[in-house]
């Protein structure tokens, strides 16, 4: 709505700068026509003064002109991106990050990169005050897979629905440290455009649509733990 009301009132502003313009010239060009016609034929007014401002006057039209050609690709823009923004609603989005977020219907799904010598991986899973709720090591395969926790604590309790953090910590076959990244996953229910740039709502997270990296249609066979 701020962007619709500062576009209005720039386009306001244009529309009167044009008429204040172009009474501005026909007050001149009435100015010039009666002085061309009570001229002194023996003293006539110089005419380059009169040349000189019709090519400023021009000059201002012609750039009153482009600024409007301007707005108006702004808010084209503008609208392209709110529409674009608008579509992911519904779709399944992974960003960068590490929050997921448990519910009654819907376990949780991380997406992870591993390093090209990964071999194994811990993973642990913490709850909003910071508790380790679930741990888990085992081998994971080198490159882009999917976690899925389907809520249940190590000691095989179920947690209660909320935001939970994902940290996995890889090692190659002779227990170096390596490298793997994590990214959450879910589906885009709102877009707020009140910001510099439009931020989903997946769930009860608010994500900026810069953070997002893919988004797809949501399958209804949800992939298995690679993990």
């Amino acid at each position: 709505m701020a962007v619709d009301g500062v576009s209005g009132s720039s386009n306001n502003k244009t529309a009167t700068s044009r008429q204040t313009i172009a009474d501005n010239f026909d007050t001149f060009l009435n100015i010039l026509t009666t002085q061309l016609k009570n001229q002194n034929p023996l003293d006539p007014l110089d005419t380059n003064q009169f040349t000189q401002q019709l090519v400023q006057f021009t000059g201002v039209e012609q750039q009153l002109k482009t600024n409007e050609f301007l707005e108006t690709l702004m808010l084209a823009g503008q609208n392209t991106a709110k529409s674009d923004a608008v579509s992911y609603i519904g779709k399944e989005v992974t960003s960068s990050g590490k929050t997921g977020e448990l519910t009654n219907s819907e376990p949780v799904y991380w997406a992870y990169d591993a390093n090209a010598n990964a071999a194994n991986a811990t993973i642990s899973i913490k709850n909003a005050n910071g508790q380790v709720v679930y741990s888990k090591t085992g081998p994971i395969s080198a490159g882009a897979g999917t976690f899925v926790w389907d809520g249940k604590g190590t000691d095989g309790n179920t947690q209660p629905n909320g935001v939970y953090t994902i940290d996995i910590q890889g090692a190659d076959a002779n227990g170096k440290a390596v490298k793997i990244s994590t990214a959450s996953i879910g589906v885009v229910t709102a877009v707020d455009f009140t910001g510099d740039v439009p931020v989903l709502t997946i769930g009860t997270r608010r994500v900026a649509i810069t953070d997002v990296t893919d988004v797809r249609i949501p399958d209804v066979t949800k992939p298995k733990s690679e993990t």
